[in-house]
């Protein structure tokens, strides 16, 4: 007897471009699952622009077919710099992560701020869920509520607030002071970093191939696995629990 094999779970089956009968891996099917965008630039008349337009064109149908709630946008005008681009979730810590790894931290003399370095490196250290546990410590009472300097600008002087709050505040003002010397660098610097680690969103296809452009696109799946979280797996039962405002 013969033995069939079915296709993986996650293979696609379609025609080739002769019409036979083809399996393709796709990493295509989890692109939505990852990123909620993905879009081409590229200039219809410039031969610098030939690989993302027909590998676009040839791709488009079978990507829409996989993900159709994922928007795939072309963006064509005169003289446009090829590239695709998608959105990153990138946090506070991997800022800060970006900044320590590629030497972003420098003084005005050039050498690298010891003091800022440090700063970040504490601030990665911070335990926010103790700092989100701690923060409902004074029952009916929220210090993050908005306008609470406003309305309360003495709340702090409260001694039964105070010692309530004593972790918190403590751990909030830490980090606070800490975030206050990383943003104290010279030229922009915290700005700039930022506007450079968002630039990992964009990949440059000047005079690419398509085999370049499928890999530009997958790279960037890759950057989705790691900071996106589109579809996150909630817990099947309640495992903290904060009280709220006596009030509601």
């Amino acid at each position: 007897p013969t033995a069939t094999l079915s296709p993986p779970n996650d293979a696609f089956i379609g025609n080739d471009s002769r019409g036979n009968s083809c399996v393709t891996m796709s990493w295509k099917a989890s692109l939505s699952r990852h990123l909620p965008v993905i879009r081409f630039f590229a200039c219809p008349e410039s031969p610098s622009s030939r690989g993302v337009l027909n590998w676009y064109q040839k791709n488009y149908h079978e990507l829409k077919a996989l993900n159709p709630t994922m928007q795939l946008l072309m963006r064509g005008s005169e003289n446009c710099f090829p590239a695709v681009t998608t959105e990153l979730d990138f946090t506070t810590d991997d800022l800060l992560k970006f900044m320590i790894q590629t030497g972003k931290f420098q003084d005005e003399n050039g050498t690298k701020s010891e003091a800022r370095i440090e700063a970040a490196k504490a601030y990665l250290q911070t335990d926010w869920s103790l700092i989100r546990r701690e923060r409902w410590s004074s029952p009916g009472f929220d210090p993050e509520r908005p306008f609470l300097d406003e309305e309360q600008p003495e709340w702090r002087s409260d001694s039964k607030i105070a010692a309530d709050l004593a972790l918190y505040l403590s751990l909030k003002d830490a980090a606070d002071e800490q975030m206050s010397v990383i943003k104290s660098g010279p030229n922009n610097e915290y700005t700039r970093a930022e506007n450079a680690l968002l630039m990992c969103q964009r990949v440059d296809l000047w005079c690419a191939g398509e085999r370049e452009v499928e890999s530009a696109v997958q790279h960037l799946l890759k950057l989705g696995q790691r900071f996106n979280d589109l579809e996150p797996e909630n817990p099947e039962y309640i495992t903290e629990f904060y009280p709220g405002a006596s009030d509601l």
